[in-house]
């Protein structure tokens, strides 16, 4: 059975790492196809998304997104969102609430999103 919104990515985190969960359905639908295609890949955004979702020493891979994308508003708070660049194409986006400690997957894929055409 496929992982539905707010359902968790992965086993429950360990000690300070964030919960991965995603904010839809179709971003469940995304990590089952970038798992199909790019499963250590997959494993490594996972691995370090949960443990550092705002890390800055890769940022070719992994950084805050630009201009009105840097940021959502997600259940009446506004939370930074994150991209995790998986392949060539493929992308991860993430909202971080540290309050929750939990990055709430809005975006996954084998493409680019549409959002940044």
């Amino acid at each position: 059975m496929s992982p539905k919104r707010g359902e968790r990515a992965a086993p429950p985190p360990v000690g300070n790492e964030y919960d991965l969960r995603f904010a839809s359905t179709e971003a469940a639908n995304g990590w089952d196809e970038l798992a199909r295609h790019a499963t250590g890949n997959l494993r490594r955004a996972f691995g370090k998304i949960r443990s550092a979702p705002r890390a800055t020493d890769d940022p070719a891979r992994q950084h805050r997104l630009k201009g009105k994308l840097g940021s959502t508003v997600w259940k009446g708070r506004p939370l930074e969102q994150w991209q995790f660049e998986v392949t060539g194409g493929g992308r991860i986006w993430y909202l971080v609430d540290n309050a929750e400690r939990t990055a709430w997957i809005t975006y996954a894929g084998a493409g680019h999103p549409k959002a940044t055409d």
